[in-house]
């Protein structure tokens, strides 16, 4: 009888465990559950286009967990899972004159190519949400909702929407060194 005790207190201890940890997320726990690749690109163009480097942190991994050749079903591209007709913009927006969509599997093109979008989503709309919810759903349909006068109509969108704004402050917590340097 003791050691059915034992065990099913030491069986709630740990769920106690398990269930603070999942719930506090805290910073070694964000590190080995989201992680943090090519932190200098992240930087570098994060200062380049005056973003917070855990938010483009946040949109990377909710676009491709980090995963430089992942492709979507509707064609998009690498890290930032850009499409190509938009990264062809993008390229002749920053001086490039030569685009291949074969760029999108560069990390540093990627990066920087999304980051000159969320740069520019965010100077368009002057709010992190809306910025967001247009870098997933595309401008027209987020200037249709607010010519309509309506939120954020797609429940997919607001869903990611909230999970890169909880992701962007998982990275902060986690990565703060990394993204920021000493002190953000």
């Amino acid at each position: 009888m003791k050691k059915l005790t034992a065990l099913l207190l030491a069986g709630a201890l740990l769920g106690a465990g398990l269930v603070y940890v999942l719930s506090t997320e805290p910073g070694w726990y964000v590190r080995l559950r989201y992680p943090l690749r090519y932190e200098v690109i992240v930087r570098g163009h994060s200062r380049n286009y005056r973003l917070d480097p855990a938010l483009l942190a946040a949109v990377i991994y909710q676009e491709s967990k980090f995963r430089v050749h992942a492709r979507s079903s509707s064609g998009a591209i690498g890290l930032m899972q850009l499409l190509p007709s938009t990264a062809e913009g993008i390229a002749v927006h920053t001086g490039g004159s030569r685009f291949r969509v074969s760029d999108l599997d560069d990390p540093e093109i990627n990066v920087r190519y999304g980051a000159w979008y969320l740069r520019h989503l965010l100077d368009k709309y002057g709010d992190e949400r809306t910025a967001l919810a247009a870098y997933n759903a595309g401008q027209e349909n987020v200037d249709t909702w607010r010519t309509e006068g309506r939120g954020i109509a797609f429940s997919e969108t607001r869903h990611y929407v909230s999970r890169v704004e909880h992701l962007k402050t998982l990275y902060r917590r986690g990565y703060r060194k990394e993204l920021y340097g000493a002190s953000p």
